[in-house]
């Protein structure tokens, strides 16, 4: 009989030892998997801080014609930042940045003068605002 409650004492020790072991092991995927989510999600709110800075920018030099407000320079500032954010997010919104990033730079002289040029950079700012938006809808 002895033998019977050694062998159950020791079947339950092995459950406990596997049990607590798959419990820690979700437990340390579940963190990593939320700090991810976390640093995802704040690296999104901070690009779209840095597009509305960049549309801002966008708009003051061609419809207020504020040569100061709407520095071309302080844009390429903003676009370097939305890239370096985009680092930290998901290969899609990495893309669209990109694309953002070569159409400022097609269209950054043309800012003061052209409509066309300001309706590129604003849809391609939009372009990555949406993607930013979908990326935050399926984060868990």
């Amino acid at each position: 009989m002895d033998n019977k409650k050694y062998q159950l004492y020791q079947i339950s020790v092995v459950f406990s030892m596997v049990f607590a072991l798959v419990g820690f092991s979700y437990n340390i995927w579940r963190l990593e998997a939320t700090e991810t989510n976390d640093n995802i999600r704040v690296a999104c709110f901070e690009t779209l801080k840095e597009l509305s800075a960049l549309e801002q920018i966008t708009y003051a030099a061609y419809y207020d014609q504020n040569k100061l407000e709407g520095n071309p320079r302080k844009g390429w500032v903003r676009v370097g930042l939305v890239r370096d954010f985009s680092a930290l997010t998901t290969p899609s919104i990495e893309s669209s940045t990109k694309a953002l990033e070569q159409v400022w730079s097609n269209n950054w002289q043309l800012l003061f003068d052209d409509q066309e040029a300001v309706n590129k950079i604003g849809g391609s700012i939009d372009k990555v605002r949406t993607e930013i938006k979908a990326v935050l809808t399926a984060l868990n």
